[in-house]
């Protein structure tokens, strides 16, 4: 009894972290057409932008934790915005970094995961962003939030047990292209808005009150990081 349950997490072991077969170039170019399309159009982005704000809340709530800060909740709100609330020192470097997370989160989550792809870890991409969803769910405070990351993370479970390898690779490709690609628009989007005059509140003017370093820095930052981690991420993806 014991020998077979060993050789069943072993099995499950080998799945998870064990390596699957890259897909065929037409799956990895038709994901990616895939993912323009809900990021390009204005009407379908106002609902795919659900996900890079559960990412962008969830780079808040991630790296307070790391830097010793207290999470005490994260809100979601229909009209895509969002809210982390983490107690602790109101300046310094821990908080520095959960503001400048947000924004930076969705293409970094993206970059790496294109690099667990090209090493052909599918499998593994698919539990690990599963695990993330389910963190996140225990610190969601209102229930459009958790009703919107418990429908993600129920995807990312249902693709991972119940569907081969081939859907599996094709979901998490276009999952991979979406956070490139829907990492890039949002510090676009502040832009126009600061340059209306608009979001006074945004993470870049919290980072330059925390600072004192402009907005427009840590807005070009935003820049620098989605669109280098659009052009790697994007040379790893292709490279089948």
């Amino acid at each position: 009894m014991q020998s077979i349950a060993s050789e069943s997490l072993a099995s499950l072991w080998d799945e998870i972290f064990g390596s699957q077969p890259d897909p065929d170039l037409w799956v990895v170019l038709a994901t990616l057409v895939a993912a323009v399309a809900a990021v390009v159009p204005h009407a379908v982005w106002r609902v795919a932008r659900n996900a890079i704000t559960i990412a962008h809340e969830g780079g808040h709530g991630l790296i307070a934790l790391l830097t010793g800060r207290t999470l005490t909740g994260i809100r979601l709100h229909s009209d895509t915005s969002g809210l982390t609330v983490s107690r602790g020192k109101p300046h310094g470097i821990g908080m520095i970094l959960t503001a400048a997370a947000g924004y930076t989160a969705p293409p970094l989550l993206g970059l790496g995961g294109a690099a667990l792809l090209a090493t052909g870890h599918i499998t593994a991409l698919l539990w690990l962003a599963s695990a993330l969803l389910v963190a996140m769910l225990l610190m969601i405070r209102n229930a459009y939030g958790a009703l919107t990351v418990l429908l993600t993370g129920g995807t990312f479970v249902i693709v991972s047990w119940l569907t081969g390898p081939q859907v599996q690779a094709a979901f998490a490709y276009a999952v991979v292209w979406f956070l490139l690609l829907g990492g890039v628009r949002p510090a676009f989007e502040l832009q126009a808005k600061r340059s209306r005059g608009g979001a006074g509140d945004s993470d870049a003017d919290q980072l330059s009150r925390l600072t004192h370093v402009p907005a427009g820095m840590w807005l070009f930052l935003f820049h620098a990081v989605s669109l280098c981690s659009l052009i790697g991420g994007g040379r790893w993806l292709l490279e089948v």
